[in-house]
């Protein structure tokens, strides 16, 4: 029996629930890169890097690719890299309202500086 598609939806977006992931995923939009580098970006372990890297390749998000002694990983697809857009434009909105709900906050609970004199 086949799972619902809202059941396979959620386990792919359990998949991208690593902020290691997600990085790996950034950094993969501009091109392939390789082990080295993203070690160098990421600063986590080699062993951590390396299994977040094999949940990504099980995935068929990103593909790996042999040249010489490096190993270089890119996305599996453009898709991929638009999700990732989206995900920053609803992001950018969702922040930018919470922004605005804090300016209001912080006008509404300022204290009155202003000199008010009463009548004798």
């Amino acid at each position: 029996m086949q799972a619902p598609l809202y059941q396979v939806k959620a386990e792919f977006f359990r998949m991208l629930g690593h902020p290691v992931r997600i990085r790996v995923l950034e950094l993969l939009q501009h091109g392939p890169v390789s082990v080295r580098d993203l070690l160098a970006d990421i600063e986590i372990e080699p062993s951590s890097l390396s299994q977040q890297l094999a949940v990504l390749r099980r995935s068929g998000i990103v593909v790996s690719m042999r040249e010489g002694s490096t190993v270089r990983y890119a996305l599996a697809g453009g898709d991929v890299a638009e999700l990732l857009r989206a995900a920053r434009r609803i992001l950018t909105e969702l922040l930018a309202g919470q922004n605005q709900l804090l300016t209001e906050l912080q006008q509404v609970d300022a204290p009155d500086t202003g000199l008010h004199t009463t009548a004798r």
